[in-house]
């Protein structure tokens, strides 16, 4: 699969998430939705981006903007991650990997000359409307969540 496009319908998914419960992107209809996806939980890139979305999630909250984060974790490892790092974001479990895949970002990867299968680093600005407005391929952690804030200030 390849990431969606902007301007396509981004694909809907309900999955478990953080604290019980489940999370869908169709409850968030009429206001954007930040839905990144990162590789695993309570590792340093990702713990990183996790604190940084969690310390700017008032300011998107004044935007319009909900923050969702996704990996391949179970739930049992969210609610951990974000007990140890006091979180404030909703983190979604994708286990089957079905909705990493619908978004193109569980993809091959290398490191020190093996293959394994793996979430790319990845953010999606989802509009009002349920289309793509903006998508960040390969991010690199640092200044990223005040581009994401910039970009949704921007969009209105």
């Amino acid at each position: 699969m390849t990431l969606p496009a902007v301007g396509s319908p981004a694909p809907d998914f309900t999955l478990p998430r953080d604290g019980g419960g489940t999370i869908s992107l169709a409850d968030h209809r009429g206001r954007h939705v930040v839905l990144y996806f990162y590789p695993k939980d309570d590792t340093s890139g990702c713990t990183v981006e996790a604190i940084d979305f969690t310390a700017r999630a008032p300011d998107f909250e004044a935007a319009g903007a909900t923050i969702i984060g996704m990996s391949p974790d179970p739930v049992k490892a969210h609610d951990k991650f974000i007990k140890k790092h006091n979180l404030g974001i909703a983190l979604a479990s994708d286990e089957e990997k079905t909705t990493l895949e619908a978004y193109g970002v569980w993809v091959e990867k290398s490191m020190y000359g093996r293959r394994y299968m793996g979430v790319e680093r990845t953010t999606i600005l989802i509009a009002p409307d349920g289309t793509v407005a903006r998508v960040w391929e390969k991010v690199k952690v640092p200044g990223h969540v005040e581009e994401v804030l910039q970009a949704v200030k921007a969009a209105g």
